[in-house]
């Protein structure tokens, strides 16, 4: 057996990402949130970045000026009152306009007490236990501190707090600061002069019961009717369980969307349009190009060339993820275009493979050009993620769950109250329809809606 070094070439193919091809994969992925973030931090990082402005209509000062000169100031002035230099009394009786009249603040839930509170209680100590329970009220309405708690605070006794208290609860919202939802209830009721004692037993023993739809256990233990039990569940329905919700909470975050992409029907025809706010166009400082160019020194120019190189593959990387997210929105536009003229019931199922060998990518670049991606479509606003679901077998060949969701809940809505269909029936009903679909998975897309059973939607009256 003989041992020896050689020197052989071969040729071998192999996958590398590299940082240019990691920075395109990661901008695919960003939302149009991470996006800014990524781009001002690269503006920072390399001078030669500059984002364009589309609301500068003028490219220089010289084009503004030219603008200037051709507007007919004779024109303009030909008027008496700006000829003259006089422009005549002004009459202060006429009615301003202000856009600061027109911007909208919602007043707080703790606000709104706190004025009823100068407007109703007078006495400084009564108001300053008001103020406390004002502020251990919660988002709900509901007081979020005990009433003994409020007079060791205090240093007060417990009747006092309980006067101030129900002087509070009568302000607007009605059962506000209540301690539990009974009380609250029982306060609204109170309100609309109810006398029926069989009401307020109900709201203090059997909300529970009013929940699971067992009505005939309250008309058997409290010996009334069931239609009676009936009017009685109505009438706690119509009650506000939660007075507080109506009012902005400090800490609610609330979120904007602003679409990635715009769909727009013109002439019969769909439109596809990339928003530029969420994919914002970069271009080349002028200013780094003229010193490119005029540059002498070999340190300066290799310093510009790298960030120029940079720039320029960020800015090709930005438009290959405006390209792709348009081919996606566009082969989604192919699969689910009935959906636009007829709604969610003619929602098909539909993959990311699907999308992605019509298109020619793999499915994880689909996956990123819709993850965090909206669209404002002439339908409403939705995220592309909505427009993959799974689906079940039909005769015409599949139909997506989300479809098949609307088509039960349309089925539920217009059934007779006194017999619900069940899921059974459901599953029947759309059978008919040529949609192959169990009893469970009509239960389980039944929970998805957050519709009750048929035993808890019956109703007896």
């Amino acid at each position: 057996m003989r041992l020896g070094f050689d020197l052989s070439l071969e040729q071998a193919q192999k996958l590398i990402m590299t940082p240019e091809l990691r920075q395109a994969i990661k901008l695919l992925q960003f939302n149009s949130q991470e996006l800014w973030e990524y781009i001002d931090k690269q503006t920072e990082a390399n001078p030669l970045l500059e984002v364009m402005d589309r609301k500068n209509d003028h490219e220089s000062v010289d084009e503004y000026n030219d603008k200037l000169e051709k507007i007919d100031w004779k024109e303009y002035f030909k008027h008496d009152e700006y000829s003259s230099g006089y422009r005549g009394a002004v009459n202060y009786k006429e009615k301003e306009y202000s856009f600061e009249n027109f911007i909208s603040t919602q007043e707080s839930l703790r606000d709104h007490l706190l004025l009823q509170l100068d407007l109703t209680i007078f006495d400084k100590s009564q108001k300053q236990i008001g103020e406390m329970i004002i502020q251990s009220v919660d988002k709900n309405g509901y007081l979020d501190n005990s009433v003994q708690d409020i007079a060791t605070q205090l240093n007060i006794n417990l009747e006092e707090v309980e006067e101030v208290l129900k002087t509070i609860q009568t302000f607007d919202p009605l059962g506000v600061a209540s301690r539990d939802i009974r009380e609250c209830l029982t306060i609204q009721l109170e309100s609309k002069e109810i006398k029926d004692e069989n009401v307020y037993k109900v709201v203090d023993s059997y909300l529970e019961d009013i929940a699971r739809n067992k009505l005939c256990k309250i008309s058997k233990e409290l010996n009334i009717s069931v239609k009676r039990v009936q009017w009685i569940c109505d009438l706690i329905k119509s009650l506000e369980p939660k007075p507080g919700r109506g009012f902005p909470d400090e800490g609610d975050d609330i979120k904007f969307v602003t679409p990635d992409v715009v769909l727009q029907k013109v002439d019969g025809e769909y439109i596809i349009i990339i928003n530029d706010i969420t994919a914002p166009r970069l271009t080349i400082s002028n200013f780094y190009k003229d010193m490119l160019n005029n540059s002498e020194d070999n340190n300066t120019s290799k310093f510009i060339n790298g960030k120029l190189n940079s720039a320029m593959w960020l800015i090709k990387s930005i438009e290959q993820r405006r390209m792709t997210i348009y081919k996606v929105v566009k082969s989604i536009l192919k699969f689910q275009g009935e959906f636009f003229k007829d709604g969610k019931k003619a929602l098909k199922p539909l993959t990311l493979k699907d999308v992605a060998e019509d298109i020619g990518v793999h499915e994880s670049t689909v996956s990123r050009a819709t993850n965090g991606k909206y669209i404002q479509t002439p339908v409403g606003i939705y995220e592309l993620k909505f427009f993959f679901s799974s689906g079940v077998s039909s005769q015409g060949g599949g139909i997506a769950s989300t479809s098949i969701k609307d088509m039960i809940k349309d089925l539920i809505d217009n059934e007779d109250s006194k017999k619900p269909l069940s899921d059974q029936n459901i599953a029947n009903l759309l059978k008919k329809k040529n949609i192959k679909i169990s009893r469970r998975t009509v239960a389980k897309y039944r929970d998805e809606l957050n519709i009750p059973s048929s035993t808890g939607r019956r109703r007896f009256s």
